[in-house]
């Protein structure tokens, strides 16, 4: 069976989804001094970690690039994408593709990709600014590729 990765949101994985991945943040964040103490302090067994380990990442853990695919729904105001591309660059996303359709209703639909290696915050933070920018009405991830 070919490998398929899944962007899967935590809160309906099973916590030993959860503790692998928070004995990695452990480890790289030097909290813990080794495999051991991090297991330890989540809870889980040093097997459980290793059959897991390879297995389960967050998005922001990357390889040699990682490419984002998002669509954007942005109402139709003189600036809107012009500030979600600066988003996006103040924080180091190197955009690969940008597609924009004719603004329908107000509204236009947004599709860009971008390669998230270089981020200089956490891949979700930079999901949230833009979201939380004025005349985002909805942001939806697409597609990722752990190259």
């Amino acid at each position: 069976m070919e490998n398929k990765y899944l962007l899967v949101d935590t809160k309906v994985l099973p916590d030993i989804f959860k503790k692998v991945i928070l004995v990695k943040d452990l480890l790289n964040t030097k909290k813990a001094h080794d495999i051991t103490e991090a297991v330890r302090f989540v809870g889980i067994s040093r097997s459980a970690y290793y059959k897991y380990r390879d297995s389960v990442f967050t998005v922001s853990e990357s390889g040699k690039s990682n490419k984002v695919t998002m669509c954007l729904l942005l109402g139709h105001k003189s600036g809107t994408l012009s500030r979600i591309l600066d988003i996006m660059a103040d924080n180091h996303a190197n955009i690969l593709t940008i597609n924009q359709d004719i603004p329908i209703n107000n509204a236009a639909n947004v599709t860009i990709t971008f390669d998230i290696f270089n981020l200089i915050i956490e891949f979700e933070d930079l999901l949230q600014n833009i979201k939380n920018t004025e005349n985002v009405i909805k942001l939806d991830l697409i597609a990722m590729d752990r190259g």
